[in-house]
C-alpha cells in the first residue's frame, strides 16, 4: 500500500476563475518541476462543469495526470478528489488502472460523492442517489481490479464474465482514499484505506479522525494501518502585509461546505517559522500526507515550501 505518513505534496491549479484559463502545457510543465523541486505526489482537482458566474474553466484530471506520467518517473499522482458517482465505473477502473501502468504504480485515487447538483444534471446521474452510486462504483472498481472474472447486476451495468486485463501495477489495485465529512462517508473512508480531506484545522481533523479509527476498530481492521491526507492553503510572508491578500484568494476560488468543518481558517499564514510551527500542529495530531495549495500557485511561494519549509518538517 502507498506509504503516506510524513510525505509532501503539492496541488496543481487545473482550474482557474474566469476569464483566466488554465494552460494545458504548462500544467504539465509544472508536473515535471514538482518532481525536480522533489515534492512525492502532484494533486489534481477534479470537476467537469463547475461554476456559472462566475464559471471555473477547469482541464479534465485524469487526461492531465495521464501526460504527466508520460513526463515523469518517481512522483506520485493523485486525484484529490474525483467525483465518482459522474464516471461509467467500468470504464473508469480501465483508464485508472491504465494510468496505474503508464506510472509504474504511481497513482493514488482520492475520490467522493460530489455536492455540485448541476454537474449531477448535465451528466444524467440522480445527484439525490450519489451515495448509492458511489458505494456501488467502488464494489465494481474492486471487482473488477481483483477477480478474475466478474458476474453481477449492479444496474444498470450488467456484468457478464467480465475480464479486466491488464491489472493494475499495484496489486491487488491502486490505494484508494475517500474525501468528505459526515459519517457515513467516514464510514467509507474506514472501509477503505484512508481519507482525504480539504482545508481542516488540526482541531477539525481530530473530530473526524477520530471517528475514522473508530468506524475500522468497529470494522474488525486495525486503525494504525488507515490512511489519510490533509490539502492545506499556504502563504508564506509577513502575516500583517500577506492576510489580506490570501483570505481574498480563499475566498474568491475556493468553496467550504456548510456540513463540514472545512474552513479558511486553516490556511497556514506567516514567516517560515511561523509556518513550519503552524504545519507541526497538524502532524502531531496524527496528519500523516500533507498537501499544499500555495497561494495562486505562486512559484516563489513553493520553492520556499520546497527548500525551506519542507525540510524542516521531514527533521
Amino acid at each position: 500500500m502507498t506509504k503516506l505518513s510524513n510525505t509532501f505534496g503539492i496541488a496543481m491549479r487545473n482550474f482557474t476563475a474566469w476569464p483566466e484559463l488554465p494552460d494545458a502545457r504548462a500544467l504539465v510543465d509544472y508536473g515535471v518541476k514538482m518532481e525536480e523541486m522533489g515534492f512525492d505526489s502532484l494533486w489534481v482537482w477534479d470537476h467537469v462543469l463547475l461554476g456559472v458566474e462566475p464559471s471555473f474553466p477547469i482541464i479534465e484530471a485524469l487526461t492531465l495526470l495521464t501526460a504527466v506520467a508520460a513526463r515523469t518517473k518517481k512522483i506520485k499522482l493523485g486525484t484529490g478528489v474525483l467525483v465518482l458517482p459522474v464516471r461509467n465505473p467500468v470504464l473508469l477502473a480501465k483508464q485508472l488502472s491504465s494510468i496505474d501502468l503508464l506510472s509504474e504504480g504511481r497513482l493514488i485515487l482520492g475520490t467522493a460523492a460530489g455536492w455540485y447538483k448541476r454537474e449531477f444534471d448535465a451528466m444524467g446521474y440522480p445527484f439525490e442517489q450519489r451515495g448509492k452510486i458511489m458505494d456501488q462504483n467502488l464494489e465494481i472498481m474492486n471487482r473488477l481490479w481483483t477477480e478474475k472474472m466478474v458476474d453481477g447486476d449492479y444496474p444498470p451495468h450488467k456484468m457478464r464474465g467480465s475480464v479486466m486485463e491488464p491489472r493494475s501495477f499495484q496489486q491487488p489495485r491502486p490505494t484508494i482514499l475517500i474525501g468528505g465529512y459526515v459519517d457515513r462517508v467516514l464510514k467509507r473512508a474506514a472501509a477503505m484505506d484512508g481519507w482525504l480531506t480539504y482545508f481542516y484545522t488540526p482541531q477539525g481533523f481530530t473530530e473526524s479522525w477520530n471517528k475514522v479509527k473508530g468506524f475500522a476498530k468497529e470494522m474488525g481492521k486495525d486503525p494504525d494501518t488507515i490512511l489519510n491526507g490533509n490539502q492545506l492553503p499556504i502563504m508564506i510572508g509577513k502575516k500583517s502585509e500577506i492576510e489580506g491578500e490570501m483570505n481574498e484568494w480563499l475566498g474568491k476560488e475556493w468553496d467550504y461546505a456548510s456540513w463540514s468543518q472545512s474552513t479558511k481558517d486553516s490556511a497556514i499564514m506567516g514567516t517560515v517559522d511561523e509556518c513550519v510551527a503552524q504545519l507541526k500542529e497538524h502532524l502531531a495530531v496524527g496528519v500523516q500526507k500533507i498537501i499544499f495549495v500555495p497561494y495562486k500557485y505562486q512559484m516563489d511561494q513553493i520553492k520556499i515550501i520546497a527548500e525551506q519549509i519542507i525540510p524542516r518538517l521531514r527533521a
